[in-house]
């Protein structure tokens, strides 16, 4: 029989949590309660957890974190310990089904209401998602429940033992970060049976694990896992995990990047696969290992936010920037981001919820970069549609401020540079990179001032530490024109033999509006709104959707055919080969999103010149 548990909802929760953070424990010990006056319960089957049952639950909970310093005490090493009994004792006590506890009200409630002591002591201070569960692979008891779901094995004498093998940091990896391998138990318990018989000897732990878990996802697309024997699947990630440790013992000597380079010269290393020497078009070079005589062939290093699907990073890469870390909430993003550089180190998650301490690595980059999700007016603050893009914006700035990189470059939408509206959002960016030490620009730019085919402007802001900022200019444009719709997209238009191919070329004898890529909240794979799918008739291309195919030898002479999704990519500069992981929907958003990468090269040179000096 499964239980269903009291469930608080975001409307009281957050209030309650406001409240919280500020009180000491032993208040808080007076504030629990195994009934909360707005709690509800969902109407499916089970019974619903007593008053006795819960308060069992608190005791047993209570007991746990005694043992490891509640309320007055605790250190690294005994909360880890902590973690690792609480995970056990929450999932072989609660009689939970996985729908219950996917439910973040349910983890609201015991967090807030039946141990809100003994959650804010194991992490004073939290961010909401500890507490909330907005993220429930964060939050301070979910998260363990859900570990333990997926290690479990119900035929061994200790059925939880496998939560001993990785730590926290290193079980998000597989879960939270990688959520198409996490999600399976399956998988997640035959990654762990192959990875506790490894020999890491003088390996970095992180860095193979991690390693491991990309080769995984690039087999994704093609093998279901879940679909094969046990016996099966340990054979085939054995193989895989051992080419993980083939190739990190390979290079288990990286390159220093805090040395200073030589004046005279510096050798730059081009992995197989990457385009730090390729063009953003076609007949780039091949990838080689080239020595360059210059200073200017210093390579910087950068974390990219917002990721999408890897645009930005391109064209910064072309510009000098190797990213060390790169973040994007969508899974398909990041997918997109592996299938194409596989070599890049990209965390599946949203940036309000990552903490620059868990990746040292990072602080002090030379480069903060980020294409933005679109703010609204300053009408809509408050509102549904607002929330998140703002969000979005106060958690980039914070990072910004926590990594202390020599640069930051945001983009986003032109009124927050230039409308008097969005002087408020301006103000309040401007005092926090000044209080961090950083001189800043605004500036807006058209894509098509770079040799985009596009009419897409978009507002840039560049923060600069002293004395790198007296050096910024920002990019002058191309001295010729973009190329025309009918050039970009002529050959592969005629591919196919469509009779109608030259006379659509002479006749898309401009550039294209901005592709339009919608939220996740409306739109679909269209062109956009009416004013600019009115815009692409002109042009010759039907934009109420997305087609297939290029048109064919049967398609009407006269006909306006419909964009595929590669055209669209080519639209946006993407270079050929740029592979996209998703369905229609989320491949279009994904290009439609993207900053094109010749503007962000151009943007990037900018940067590096001012670096170098």
């Amino acid at each position: 029989m499964s239980f269903l548990y009291p469930r608080l909802l975001a409307e009281q929760a957050k209030p309650l949590f406001e409240e919280y953070r500020h009180l000491p424990i032993a208040e808080l010990t007076d504030r629990v309660a195994a009934s909360h006056h707005s709690a509800v319960y969902v109407a499916t089957g089970g019974d619903r957890a007593s008053a006795t049952q819960l308060n069992e639950l608190r005791a047993g909970v209570v007991d746990l974190a005694k043992g490891a310093g509640f309320p007055d005490d605790s250190d690294r090493t005994r909360n880890a310990d902590f973690d690792l009994r609480l995970a056990a004792l929450l999932h072989a006590e609660m009689g939970m089904v996985p729908a219950e506890a996917a439910s973040r009200d349910v983890w609201a409630f015991l967090a807030l209401v039946l141990l809100p002591d003994v959650a804010f002591w194991r992490y004073p201070q939290p961010p909401g998602d500890r507490v909330l569960g907005t993220d429930l692979t964060r939050h301070v008891f979910g998260r363990l429940w859900w570990r333990a779901q997926l290690v479990r094995t119900s035929d061994e004498a200790e059925p939880y033992d496998a939560l001993k093998i990785l730590g926290e940091a290193a079980f998000d990896q597989i879960y939270a970060r990688r959520a198409a391998l996490g999600g399976s138990p399956h998988m997640v318990r035959a990654i762990l049976r192959v990875w506790q018989n490894l020999d890491l000897t003088g390996l970095n732990e992180r860095e193979t694990l991690r390693d491991f878990l990309k080769r995984l996802l690039r087999l994704a697309p093609f093998v279901l896992f879940d679909g094969i024997e046990e016996h099966a699947l340990d054979q085939e990630l054995s193989a895989v995990a051992h080419e993980s440790v083939d190739a990190q013992r390979l290079t288990k000597s990286p390159p220093d990047w805090n040395a200073a380079p030589s004046s005279h010269e510096t050798t730059v290393v081009v992995a197989p696969g990457s385009s730090t020497s390729a063009s953003l078009g076609e007949g780039a070079p091949a990838a080689r290992e080239t020595p360059v005589k210059t200073a200017e062939s210093r390579r910087f290093r950068s974390v990219e936010l917002c990721a999408g699907a890897g645009a930005q990073a391109l064209g910064l890469e072309q510009a000098g920037f190797d990213p060390v870390l790169l973040i994007d909430s969508k899974a398909d993003a990041c997918f997109t981001i592996d299938l194409n550089r596989p070599q890049w180190d990209v965390i599946c998650m949203d940036i309000a919820h990552f903490h620059p301490s868990e990746r040292p690595e990072i602080l002090g980059v030379d480069l903060v970069s980020g294409g933005l999700p679109r703010v609204k007016s300053p009408a809509t603050v408050g509102r549904a549609e607002d929330t998140e893009e703002r969000g979005v914006l106060r958690a980039a700035i914070a990072l910004a401020h926590a990594i202390r990189p020599k640069a930051v470059l945001l983009e986003n939408v032109p009124d927050l540079v230039e409308s008097p509206d969005f002087a408020t959002d301006r103000s309040w960016i401007e005092t926090r990179l000044s209080n961090a030490g950083y001189r800043w620009s605004w500036r807006v730019l058209n894509a098509a001032a770079f040799g985009v085919s596009q009419n897409r402007s978009s507002g840039f802001l560049v923060a600069l530490q002293d004395p790198y900022f007296s050096r910024f200019s920002w990019p002058e444009p191309n001295e010729s024109p973009p190329p025309t719709v009918g050039q970009v997209l002529g050959p592969s238009m005629s591919a196919n033999g469509w009779p109608g191919a030259e006379r659509w070329i002479k006749g898309a004898d401009r550039i294209a509006p901005a592709l339009v890529g919608g939220s996740d909240r409306r739109g679909g794979a269209d062109l956009g709104p009416t004013g600019t799918k009115k815009a692409w008739a002109t042009l010759g291309v039907n934009g109420n959707s997305l087609g297939d195919d290029p048109p064919g030898a049967d398609f009407p002479a006269d006909g306006q055919p419909k964009l595929t999704i590669e055209q669209a990519a080519k639209i946006q500069s993407f270079p050929q080969e740029w592979s996209f992981f998703g369905g229609k929907t989320s491949r279009y958003r994904q290009i439609g999103h993207a900053m094109p990468p010749p503007l962000a090269s151009a943007l990037g040179r900018a940067i590096s010149a001012a670096l170098r000096g």
